[in-house]
């Protein structure tokens, strides 16, 4: 496995002065945001795609600091209700694939999105209870005409051109849990696959290890974040998992992200790159910050010491011992 990092928390930074400082903690590799929610401060795909020029200078920022691209993320609402916002990041995710290819990036991460309750929608709308029967019914309709029929279109634009697409599982949105990401792969194909961050299934009280059995059993984890969770005992039986209070509110939330080792310890991460490299993953480990009560030189750097513990990063060798 090789420690990596996302490089949208050093936006401030110009590529070069982001590359160094990553370089210099270690790393080996970097996801890259190419628009959507992760902006293209690094990274616009309209012009590397118009300049090969501009193209080879980035590859060569990369390469020359002994750094690899581990995926280009536009994490985006591709199916939002509101043709203007959909039609932008359908065209941001296909030109994204087009980036990939060009660099011999194998991944892209975004997210599923999630459509409206009808094509007369104005916002997305998430169901979250099968009961009364009018959810059973908006979901189906989501899966039948929007989320299924694009996601195959897409999936194939992808595979066509050797690019696998990493999911991000992630509250809000129809592609959410590990079942969600399966269904979605079994009608779509084999490009969808996971972009896999343990945050996400925590506050939604899924276990991150059985998350990685369900997923990469099936050849299904694409992509991997590293990010953490804590849950507040005393506010998660006031406002639920599903605390809609802004993630400013520490105080009083439910859950907050952390930086890695914050809201779990190394054991339970230990436990998650080894049922990581039990299904076979050898590839990144992304670090994700998201921590509002460290800086982010101080949150990333921490991740950077606590995963070095227990990342597993030599070839698999010979069982001598049987």
């Amino acid at each position: 496995m090789k420690l990596g990092v996302f490089t949208v928390l050093f936006g401030q930074k110009s590529l070069e002065e982001a590359l160094d400082f990553i370089a210099s903690k270690g790393l080996e590799a970097v996801e890259i945001g190419t628009g959507g929610y992760p902006g293209n401060a690094h990274c616009n795909p309209d012009v590397l795609l118009g300049d090969e020029s501009k193209l080879k200078a980035f590859k060569q920022a990369v390469q020359s600091r002994g750094l690899t691209i581990s995926a280009l993320s536009c994490h985006a609402n591709p199916l939002h209700p509101q043709k203007t916002i959909s039609q932008a990041d359908q065209s941001l995710i296909l030109k994204t694939i087009d980036l990939a290819q060009k660099l011999e990036v194998p991944v892209i991460n975004t997210f599923s999105g999630c459509p409206g309750d009808s094509d007369d929608a104005k916002y997305p709308n998430w169901p979250v209870a099968p009961w009364p029967p009018d959810f059973q019914e908006i979901l189906d309709w989501q899966w039948t005409n929007k989320v299924i029929p694009y996601w195959t279109e897409t999936g194939k634009y992808a595979s066509d051109r050797g690019i696998k697409i990493g999911l991000e599982l992630h509250g809000g949105f129809s592609v959410h849990t590990p079942a969600t990401l399966l269904r979605l792969r079994e009608a779509a194909g084999e490009a969808i696959g996971a972009n896999l961050d343990p945050s996400h299934m925590w506050w939604q009280g899924i276990d991150p290890v059985q998350a990685v059995q369900i997923l990469g059993r099936a050849g299904a984890i694409h992509h991997f974040h590293a990010k953490d969770t804590t849950i507040d005992p005393i506010n998660v039986n006031r406002y639920g998992v599903t605390d809609m209070q802004p993630y400013t509110n520490m105080l009083d939330r439910a859950w907050q992200f952390r930086t890695v080792g914050y809201g779990h310890d190394l054991k339970t991460w230990a436990d998650i790159i080894s049922a990581l490299r039990l299904v076979g993953y050898d590839y990144v480990v992304s670090i994700e910050h998201e921590d509002g009560l460290m800086s982010v030189e101080e949150g990333f750097t921490k991740a950077v010491q606590n995963l070095q513990q227990i990342l597993i990063k030599e070839p698999l060798g010979e069982m001598w011992w049987v």
